[in-house]
């Protein structure tokens, strides 16, 4: 899938170039502008919340839909998620134990996990507060970030899958926001260390590279990489790559046709249902690609993103990192990305092209999210 304009235009309702969404429609001001910044649209994209006033006016303006809309998945007998009652651990305290921590990151990403595995309890308005060591942590994280404005460090909840107990959280610590001093390393060691899960997903939205990709594939990876060319180029893992296990298939298959209940809510170009790629242990040319800027991949290859990887994002290799330091210690892990934004044709400028991918997100991620989280479902299910 290449995007265009008019592939904008035909699955959003409007051309963001020619017709420009309203202020109100964003979240971060600066990310209205005719040429925002890169930072602005990132930051745009990671607060961008569907179910608040800026979501709602989107909606307004847009042919987006929202997750009003969600139709229940049809779980198989005895494998349909199960929200704890109540998280487990104490306020202000360390997480609960269980056998998989999942994390994501952006609101509505956040959104639409929940919606997914801990039905009935919504990442923003009812998971607790994670504060544990902030006032250790906090003052590593530069003013403005959105673990600072939050006042957090993430949110929590648990759910069970079968026999799978697993803790689900959102995540306000970002590589790509948090400054220098790089805090979500030891973020992602405190909460790993507290919940000793034999598993550990990051999940939710990023750039597919390759015109193969539409929205709302999956990929699930044990291999992701970093492509720091910026503010961490010279950092000592600005072009290191780490690899866990590899996926567990046995329910895969099963995710693909949950897809069904609300792939309809995906883009009407798409040509195909969404598929799972499942990453090998070998071969570097296949991975999720972690960059220190807003990157995403186009029909020039302007960032030079292809060959590196099949979706590009901004924190997962951190994971990566931080487990090749536990060594023997360290549980397995997965990257599970959805595709939220195509390959963009390069057309005008790269900021109109950053406006494209940053709109398409708006409009799709919740629901390429939907699979995303469906995946993981499979993946504990068959833990």
């Amino acid at each position: 899938m290449l995007a265009t304009r008019k592939w904008v235009e035909h699955n959003l309702g409007f051309d963001p170039i020619a017709t420009p969404a309203p202020p109100e429609t964003f979240k971060v001001a600066e990310a209205s502008i005719a040429s925002p910044e890169p930072e602005d649209v990132q930051r745009e994209i990671i607060d961008f919340d569907s179910q608040a006033t800026e979501g709602l006016n989107f909606m307004a303006f847009t042919t987006a839909t929202g997750l009003s809309r969600f139709t229940d998945i049809p779980w198989p007998k005895g494998l349909a998620p199960v929200t704890g009652k109540t998280p487990g651990g104490k306020t202000g305290g360390p997480l609960p134990k269980a056998d998989v921590l999942v994390v994501t990151w952006t609101v509505d990403e956040g959104h639409a996990l929940s919606r997914v595995i801990t039905p009935g309890k919504d990442s923003r308005n009812d998971y607790i507060p994670y504060t544990h060591n902030w006032d250790k942590l906090s003052s590593k994280f530069r003013p403005g970030c959105p673990a600072r404005s939050a006042g957090r460090l993430g949110a929590y909840w648990t759910t069970t899958i079968g026999k799978t107990h697993a803790v689900v959280f959102k995540s306000e610590s970002h590589l790509s926001q948090d400054g220098p001093d790089i805090p979500n390393i030891e973020v992602w060691k405190q909460i790993i260390s507290e919940v000793q899960p034999k598993l550990v997903l990051t999940t939710g939205t990023g750039g597919g590279i390759g015109k193969q990709f539409e929205v709302g594939d999956v990929i699930v990876s044990p291999i992701v990489r970093f492509d720091c060319i910026q503010k961490f180029k010279s950092e000592p893992f600005a072009k290191a790559y780490y690899s866990s296990v590899s996926a567990n298939t046995k329910y895969l298959a099963t995710a693909k046709t949950l897809f069904k209940a609300n792939s309809g809510q995906l883009p009407k170009d798409n040509t195909r249902a969404p598929k799972v790629v499942r990453v090998g242990p070998k071969g570097l040319d296949s991975s999720v690609v972690t960059t220190d800027f807003f990157g995403f991949d186009t029909s020039n290859n302007h960032y030079k993103l292809q060959g590196l990887g099949d979706l590009s994002e901004m924190g997962d290799a951190v994971l990566g990192l931080v487990a090749s330091e536990m060594k023997s210690d360290a549980p397995h892990w997965l990257a599970v990305r959805n595709v939220s934004d195509p390959q963009i044709k390069a057309e005008g400028t790269l900021k109109q092209q950053a406006q494209l991918a940053a709109q398409i997100y708006k409009g799709f991620g919740r629901w390429s999210t939907v699979c995303s989280a469906i995946v993981c479902w499979a993946l504990m299910a068959a833990l």
